[in-house]
């Protein structure tokens, strides 16, 4: 058992209910992961925890009771995360949902998520990583029934991106239900799965019918997950445009697991400044458009960044709005504040008068922390501009 000596200010915030811990917080820098007990400089007990680097955090806490890092642990944590999605289990139109997400169940770094019979596992540090076959031995005690498990790695140094963790291997393509609408997705192949789950509740309410009778314009739409849940809620036309090439082939699978005809839908590939300069020139209207780029992205001819550049996009995108008409504006930036993140929003319009008419933040199986802000990384508005 290794003990960490914590500064006074960090102890304090502990007790506030901080549990991301950095390098200021340590009177001397731990060097080695591991699980830990931290003290004060009494040697004094202060928390349970874990040391390991994660984006620029060097430890977590996980208990402010003297607990052991072991299987009976790991085992309460994953029966929890189970019985707080009974909803999700019960939902014969849903068959891909969070199982377990970080710290918001008790344990950073660590995500599981379900795609249909399969699983898959996300490090997000090594620590983490090195414990992963105690883990997943105590997460089969709680949910052994699914076929299989892959895993992705999203830590500085890791050996390798993705691979098949145990079970079954799945198919390399296979469909999953979500709001009753299937989408094509595979997991051993790179980061990405074909669909990003934390957005389910703005496609439920897409489905549902916000888009009926609508023309949707998707920016940066990946997999255009939006527009097909925008179909199958009514849209009459969608136009999906991402840069990468690869988006038309993942987009069109989509099409193709619900028999949608392609007809009055179009898969764009292009730069989206270059679209929306397209789109205005040619008079284009739409009576939605969805805006949910990545947090930093690079081409030849730009930088963009959601901190700094999200007020050009919406007031490049005003300028192919349909009056009266609606924008859903989304952001995983976890260092953006839901404030700084409306106003960019407010400068993107210009003066130009508006409503918000609804915020979507992580849904119920993407449980957050309170006390860590960054937790909660989701921030989605969709405002309706008023003429």
């Amino acid at each position: 058992m290794k003990h960490v000596v914590l500064s006074t200010r960090c102890q304090q915030e502990i007790a506030r209910g901080r549990i991301l811990l950095k390098d200021k917080d340590f009177q001397n820098k731990p060097q080695n992961d591991g699980f830990v007990h931290f003290q004060n400089a009494k040697g004094q007990f202060v928390a349970a925890g874990y040391l390991s680097k994660q984006n620029k955090g060097l430890g977590w806490v996980l208990s402010l009771e003297p607990i052991e890092w072991s299987d009976s642990f790991l085992v309460n944590c994953f029966q929890l995360a189970r019985d707080k999605r009974q909803a999700y289990f019960k939902d014969p139109e849903t068959t891909a949902f969070r199982l377990f997400n970080q710290e918001g169940d008790g344990i950073p770094g660590l995500t599981i998520d379900v795609y249909g019979d399969f699983l898959l596992f996300t490090w997000y540090n090594s620590f983490i990583y090195q414990n992963r076959e105690q883990i997943v031995a105590s997460f089969q005690r709680v949910c052994p029934d699914y076929l299989g498990a892959y895993e992705k790695l999203r830590f500085q140094g890791a050996p390798y991106e993705t691979g098949h963790l145990y079970g079954q291997s799945a198919p390399d393509v296979f469909t999953i239900l979500e709001n009753g609408v299937s989408y094509q997705v595979f997991l051993n192949d790179g980061w990405m799965t074909g669909i990003f789950l934390d957005q389910h509740m703005v496609r439920r309410d897409l489905v549902k019918g916000m888009a009926e009778g609508k023309r949707l314009l998707n920016l940066f739409s990946y997999t255009a997950a939006f527009s097909i849940a925008a179909i199958a809620g009514g849209a009459i036309e969608t136009v999906s445009v991402d840069l990468a090439k690869r988006s038309r082939e993942l987009s069109q699978a989509h099409f193709m697991a619900n028999g949608f005809s392609l007809e009055g839908h179009s898969l764009i590939v292009m730069d989206t400044f270059e679209y929306l300069r397209y789109a205005a020139r040619k008079d284009l209207q739409f009576d939605i458009i969805v805006i949910d780029p990545p947090s930093f992205a690079r081409n030849k001819k730009q930088v963009f960044s959601v901190a700094k550049d999200y007020h050009r996009l919406v007031a490049k995108a005003l300028k192919v709005l349909a009056p009266k008409g609606q924008m859903v504006l989304s952001t995983n930036a976890a260092q953006l504040s839901l404030e700084k993140f409306k106003q960019e929003i407010a400068a993107g319009m210009s003066g130009k008068a508006y409503q918000i008419e609804k915020v979507y933040r992580l849904p119920e199986d993407f449980p957050s922390y309170a006390q860590e802000t960054t937790s909660n990384y989701l921030k989605v508005i969709k405002i309706r501009v008023e003429e």
